[in-house]
């Protein structure tokens, strides 16, 4: 397995695994390839937190961290939002996707960035250190859902790890059509 930055050249494989992964059959095209294709072009996009996982030289594996903020009374603070996670189906349960979050996460605190916020499955994002987001005061549209929606306050370089500044969390618009 290698895991890496996404390149231009990924854009059809990542859009192949997402269209796998989120399969439906009430779905055509899952809304999470054209999420993913929008915020590519957008200012949110951070090129290093785009990561894939190659398996036997294929790309199976996709985690995306993009930029979001924080809104509060005082100001507004950078932060990043996970999403979409993705595992080509015949590439799953084999610990691709634990992988390719913790690459992401693990580019993020080299890039020096301190909270990142999902909405998932607890019990998966709970082995990255991801716990409820309102425990932190951090709000969203997606706040009403409970334990899925879920913040990590990411450690400095130097190892320390501040709590985030209690708000809402703004997401761009993208964002919304999921």
């Amino acid at each position: 397995m290698r895991l890496r930055p996404e390149e231009p050249a990924d854009t059809g494989a990542v859009r192949r695994v997402l269209a796998g992964a989120f399969a439906r059959p009430d779905v055509t095209t899952p809304p999470e390839i054209g999420l993913v294709d929008e915020l590519r072009g957008s200012a949110e996009w951070l090129p290093s937190l785009a990561m894939v996982a190659e398996y036997g030289g294929e790309v199976v594996g996709y985690a995306l961290l993009t930029r979001v903020r924080v809104r509060s009374d005082r100001d507004d603070v950078a932060a990043l939002a996970l999403g979409p996670v993705a595992v080509a189906p015949h590439r799953q349960r084999i610990g691709l996707g634990s992988a390719v979050v913790q690459a992401a996460l693990d580019a993020a605190v080299e890039l020096g960035e301190r909270l990142v916020v999902v909405l998932g499955d607890p019990a998966f994002y709970r082995r990255f250190g991801f716990g409820r987001a309102d425990r932190l005061g951090l709000t969203s549209p997606w706040s009403g859902l409970g334990e899925p929606w879920q913040a990590r306050v990411l450690p400095s370089v130097d190892g320390g790890a501040e709590p985030p500044t209690p708000g809402e969390v703004i997401f761009p618009p993208p964002w919304a059509k999921v």
